[in-house]
């Protein structure tokens, strides 16, 4: 018997022994005393000040929710926007009640997997990545509807008010922006509406310049008038199919007007007297959090050196990415052994499998040429006067998502359907691999990394997320325990970090993340170090329960982002 047929074997019999069963959502400690006054962190200066506009007028953490991603969707789009999708982990104040938001996108009913394959059967990495195919039916606007009207205090067109603004009488891109349009320019120039938006007068503008985006302003409009109708019929829904077929896509009226955002069971897990609310599927990252600090749980790391800290670590890294390639998919159309992966009877198993000083090779699946993690989300996190807390990781995918916007309504539409596992055992673009659980299909939601994550304890509490790819789960992790270690948000937006997903078998690090003795004992081990640029860019708000203190931080590896508190 193989390893992994062992490993496996193993684990069904700690199951079946111990009758274990996954408790979806346990009880959640007891509120503190609100905060009064509140936080917030983003990627944005614009997107962080749109936030605190709409608390100034009377809304909660929702409602600065909405305005947040949508002043994102204006002032950051290589990253989101209301052509792509978001995941939300919500917590209510008052009743302690945890909530996820799904505003994943769907694969179109039309897809074909024929159309993301090379003739030698090999992934298109074009049509999986640029133009209309390579885009999925947006979520973004069908979630902020759902958070405004369902947690919300304020009418949608308030929250809305701020994004509006900003694309109408404009703003200062900041220099990520410009050099995204930059590195895309090539593609960018296949579709005169890309160019229209990102390139006006045929050029990348220039540092300092103010940036209009009256097309989008518009959508927002419609969006903020109607809501869902809005967006998913009538003129812009006309306008979105149109541009799509034209350009050779497959999208239908159909599609868009039987799209829906869905309100999901968070996964929860108690590590160290914390609880820890993240992601469930369709994202990947809840379950692979929750499967590695179930493995770590049996392991006192505070008294440990960095180097044995760091080996069992990335063991359950290498572990937690390993079931992610093979399990996980659309809810809605796979069966999940999730019972399984979150019981602490299969993490058991899992860390009798990890050797005290060795690294543990990944060969349970044959090796292949895969890319580096890359970063092309955002995050922010939310944390009101009275206690509400929210967590959104909002993404068009990769680097101003499909380049392809559809003409007439400002709208950048995302390449979520590379995260499809368009030819199964084949990396994407972050060099994640997948399985069946996670072939595209009609209707059906991409796998996604996406972990934004509540922390609640009885003295402190934190929402932390990040963007970063295939790197997301393991940056949310990492956070997670510098945050339980006593760490306040700016140092944990600071700590250096670093990630091992299984295959390729290397840990990728950031410099300075370990010293020359620690690196060295790791290497010694059979760990396999790999430097690598860059590192996401988390953002963190955080809350002593005792003087009632919050605190945002935002990634100082970026100079455009905003951590405040007011």
């Amino acid at each position: 018997m193989n390893f992994s047929l062992h490993v496996r074997a193993l684990l069904c019999g700690f199951l079946l022994a111990g009758g274990a069963a996954w408790a979806a959502e346990p009880a959640t400690p007891a509120q503190a005393a609100a905060p009064g006054h509140a936080g917030i962190a983003s990627a944005s200066n614009y997107a962080t000040d749109a936030g605190f506009a709409v608390l100034a007028k009377g809304g909660n953490a929702f409602d600065a929710a909405v305005a947040v991603a949508a002043a994102l969707s204006v002032v950051e789009p290589e990253s989101s926007g209301i052509g792509g999708g978001f995941m939300a982990t919500l917590h209510l104040a008052k009743g302690g009640r945890n909530v996820f938001i799904d505003a994943r996108e769907t694969a179109p009913m039309a897809v074909n997997s024929k159309d993301y394959l090379n003739p030698d059967g090999t992934p298109n990495r074009d049509t999986a990545l640029k133009g209309p195919l390579s885009a999925g039916i947006p979520g973004e606007p069908a979630g902020l509807v759902l958070l405004a009207e369902r947690y919300g205090k304020l009418p949608l067109a308030v929250s809305l008010a701020p994004a509006i603004k900003l694309a109408k009488e404009g703003f200062k891109p900041a220099p990520r922006l410009l050099r995204s349009i930059a590195r895309e320019q090539k593609n960018l120039e296949r579709w005169p509406a890309s160019v229209a938006k990102f390139l006006p007068g045929g050029k990348v503008p220039a540092a300092g310049e103010i940036w209009r985006d009256p097309e989008q302003a518009r959508t927002l409009e419609l969006l903020a008038k109607d809501g869902n109708a809005g967006f998913y019929q009538g003129e812009v829904a006309n306008k979105l199919v149109a541009a799509v077929r034209a350009a050779g896509g497959n999208w239908t009226l159909a599609d868009l007007g039987n799209y829906r955002a869905k309100e999901r069971t968070p996964i929860s897990v108690d590590y160290r007297g914390y609880r820890i609310v993240t992601a469930p599927p369709p994202s990947s990252g809840g379950v692979a959090i929750a499967e590695m600090l179930n493995i770590l749980r049996g392991y006192d790391l505070t008294k440990m050196d960095p180097a044995t800290r760091a080996h069992y670590e990335i063991e359950a890294m290498r572990r937690a990415y390993r079931d992610h390639n093979d399990y996980l998919g659309d809810p809605d159309f796979v069966q999940m052994p999730l019972a399984m992966l979150l019981s602490p009877y299969y993490a058991d198993g899992l860390r009798q499998s990890i050797l005290k000083d060795r690294a543990t090779p990944s060969d349970m699946l044959p090796h292949e040429s895969v890319h580096e993690p890359g970063q092309h989300t955002t995050h922010f996190s939310i944390i009101d006067k009275d206690g509400n807390m929210v967590g959104i990781t909002s993404t068009v995918n990769y680097i101003l998502g499909s380049t392809f916007v559809a003409k007439g309504t400002g709208v950048l539409l995302n390449d979520e359907m590379d995260d499809f596992a368009l030819v199964p055992d084949q990396p994407n673009v972050y060099g994640l691999l997948g399985s069946k659980a996670n072939a595209p299909k009609g209707g059906k939601r991409m796998l996604s990394s996406m972990s934004p994550t509540i922390v609640i304890g009885k003295d402190r509490s934190a929402v932390i997320g990040s963007p970063g790819g295939s790197t997301i789960i393991t940056q949310v992790f990492e956070g997670i325990m510098h945050f339980i270690d006593g760490q306040g948000a700016q140092q944990i937006v600071a700590d250096k970090r670093y990630h091992h997903q299984f295959l390729p078998d290397v840990v990728y690090v950031e410099d300075g993340v370990f010293d020359a003795a620690t690196s060295a004992r790791l290497k010694a081990m059979g760990y396999t170090l790999k430097p690598r640029e860059p590192w996401g860019f988390m953002n963190v708000v955080t809350w002593n329960h005792r003087g009632n203190q919050l605190d945002a931080a935002s990634d100082p590896r970026h100079h455009d982002g905003l951590g405040k508190v007011e």
